[in-house]
């Protein structure tokens, strides 16, 4: 982990003039130098075809205890990186340093975490600011006309013969046939008529888990794309969801499966029947075998080296991927299942292809609007910074370091599909993990990623940190205070358990929402509203960079810095002792104004600030930044190799 007074460089707004350059455009990029650092000169490396190339930066600002340097990188290809050269010729500082994604080096390092800079088509605006609620449709909530006569909560009476019908109130079933089976009855209009609880909070994009029709209440095996399940209201009740949701300033995101469908699906049947026709070709087949996602039978895995396949989930209005998105379809965005494994089985690797004819399709039917993110539970550095995901669900650079900080010392998960339980790790550990993935992306990649403490698939975090609520609140606190698009799943914010993914998809309980029955914390629903509220009115929270200060043990401090304002974030998990930060790296924090109700006046000293808490802590101090104007590029600038 580098040290807090090494020169610093991110690829947000405040060291980087463009975020969204064109082919060929010359974009400025900044690093600041604490005076202390002893640099005398800073070089800019690209490689353009695969070449290296230098450039020499310049000071363009001095103050009494730093210098930023300003260079200039040609974005001669689609994706190009870049990493700064540090000189020095005092006797008591190394002469050669690199500097890169994840800090300084005294040593030669690979590319894998240079920066990056990216001209495809940028991801729309509204993306980065946008806070996503999570909704498993099955379990978020009913409406009136499903009720059971006479027994309001009673198990629904109109379920497929696949169904095991439950009340509202029973506890999931946790038996491998038993729980896919078990349907609890929500609906599309239940969540519609709930849609006060999403703007009660401050989230403004639903993203629904899948609606099509399934044998399952998860709905990954979708029998067939052309039409919403009616056990869930039917494509009717997803139009007036989708007109209500925008009415609230909500856009709704669907969930889709383009590794697989289910083994009902029509296009399996067709493919059953005739294997060597069309459809047939649709499925991977391996020595004639039908291949399954990780060998679950009822998954059957599509082969997209199919033109036919992908015609009919990309192209035209009349593909899964465009008629379901847009004003009147359905959707305004895509999140894809199982997006690490499409177009991927042993000598095959189409996800690329897949990728970039997805986002098309998702661009063509929303003007560009439309979000398209991917499932990821690991490295994800090879299928992003393309023409095709905007970002992924950010299960690695995010999740698993915020649960080993954060895990209970007597509860350890297995983390999806992991043989072993995840470790408890300091703060140290978790900043440089946290930093190693966010440094083998661009910028652009990791702020449009959705950061989770959890989803339907994992534990849920209030089990996860040992039912302790100020736990709850310091892991709401990293996820609404860190870069990447906030989710949370549905009953988060109230407290809700569960020890794995199945256990924590219980039905949400809106009837104690008024009662004092212990499954709804009013004061954390309270603490996340807070939360989001202050992150919507901070451009340095959804839109700065990510400096960090300090991270050992207990504590963790950083920076978002942005060119309008400057926010201290400081995040306790136990109480610990001052910390202090020195004025050199908080330049402007007699300024700060607290932000978050933990939030008192900031400790300012003669040397800097000190930071300690008197237990689990979230802690927001916010001021305007003193940012240098950017530098013309200079005429003598070599644009050409």
């Amino acid at each position: 982990m580098s040290r807090a007074v090494d020169p610093h460089h991110d690829g947000s707004p405040l060291y980087v003039s463009d975020q969204h350059p064109a082919p060929g455009a010359v974009v400025s990029v900044r690093v600041r130098v604490p005076r202390a650092a002893a640099v005398g000169a800073v070089h800019v490396r690209t490689t353009p075809d695969g070449e290296q190339f230098f450039t020499d930066a310049r000071v363009v600002r001095r103050t009494e205890d730093e210098d930023w340097w300003q260079g200039e990188v040609l974005c001669h290809n689609p994706v190009t990186t870049y990493r700064f050269l540090l000189q020095s010729d005092a006797e008591d500082v190394p002469a050669y340093r690199w500097l890169n994604g994840t800090g300084v080096h005294l040593r030669d390092v690979p590319d894998t975490s240079d920066f990056r800079l990216v001209t495809h088509a940028p991801p729309p605006d509204w993306a980065q600011r946008a806070v996503v609620y999570q909704v498993f449709p099955d379990r978020f909530a009913r409406d009136e006309t499903v009720e059971p006569v006479g027994d309001p909560g009673g198990p629904r009476t109109d379920l497929p013969d696949w169904a095991v019908p439950a009340r509202w109130d029973d506890p999931v079933a946790l038996g491998r046939g038993d729980n896919p089976a078990q349907v609890f009855g929500g609906t599309l209009d239940g969540a519609r008529e709930r849609l006060d609880h999403l703007v009660d909070l401050g989230a403004d994009v639903l993203y629904l888990t899948p609606v099509f029709p399934a044998r399952s209440n998860h709905r990954y095996d979708a029998s067939t794309f052309e039409a919403v399940d009616p056990v869930l209201g039917g494509d009717a009740a997803l139009l007036r969801l989708q007109e209500a949701a925008h009415e609230h300033g909500i856009r709704v995101m669907g969930d889709i499966t383009t590794n697989h469908t289910g083994d009902r699906h029509e296009w399996y049947a067709a493919a059953r029947q005739d294997p060597d026709g069309e459809q047939g070709g649709w499925y991977v087949r391996d020595d004639e075998r039908w291949v399954t996602w990780l060998g679950v039978a009822s998954l059957p895995k599509l082969d997209h080296s199919a033109d036919g396949l992908r015609a009919r989930l990309t192209e035209g209005p009349g593909s899964v991927i465009e008629r379901w998105l847009g004003e009147g379809g359905g959707f305004d965005s895509w999140r894809v299942d199982v997006a690490n494994m499409t177009g991927r089985y042993k000598g095959v690797d189409l996800t690329h292809q897949v990728a970039r004819e997805t986002r098309a399709a998702v661009d063509r039917a929303t003007g560009g609007q439309g979000l398209l993110i991917a499932e990821h539970t690991h490295d994800h550095s090879r299928d992003v910074d393309g023409d095709g995901w905007h970002g992924v669900m950010n299960y690695s650079g995010f999740t698993r370091p915020v649960w080993t900080w954060l895990r209970a010392a007597d509860f350890a998960p297995k983390f999806l599909g992991s043989p072993l339980q995840v470790p408890r790790l300091g703060a140290e550990l978790v900043a440089e993990t946290m930093r190693d993935f966010c440094s083998i992306v661009s910028w652009r990649a990791w702020t449009h990623s959705m950061t989770l403490v959890g989803s339907h698939d994992t534990t849920r975090v209030h089990t996860l940190v040992g039912d302790d609520v100020d736990q709850v609140r310091v892991a709401a606190g990293l996820l609404l205070t860190m870069p990447g698009i906030p989710m949370i799943t549905y009953g988060d914010e109230i407290g809700m358990p569960g020890d794995f993914g199945e256990d924590g998809r219980r039905p949400m309980p809106w009837a104690s929402r008024d009662t004092e029955d212990g499954l709804w914390d009013a004061g954390l629903v309270k603490h996340y509203r807070q939360l989001i509220a202050l992150r919507h009115d901070s451009p340095a929270l959804w839109g700065g960079g990510m400096r960090w200060l300090y991270a050992e043990g207990d504590v963790m401090v950083f920076l978002r810095e942005h060119p309008e304002q400057t926010a201290l974030v400081h995040v306790a998990r136990a109480a610990h002792d001052g910390v202090e930060i020195p004025t050199t790296q908080v330049a402007g924090a007699g300024a700060a104004q607290g932000r978050t109700p933990q939030t008192a006046g900031l400790d300012v000293t003669g040397s800097g600030v000190r930071l300690a808490a008197p237990g689990p802590t979230v802690q927001v101090w916010t001021w305007a930044t003193d940012a240098p104007a950017w530098e013309p590029v200079p005429e003598t600038y070599r644009g050409g190799w």
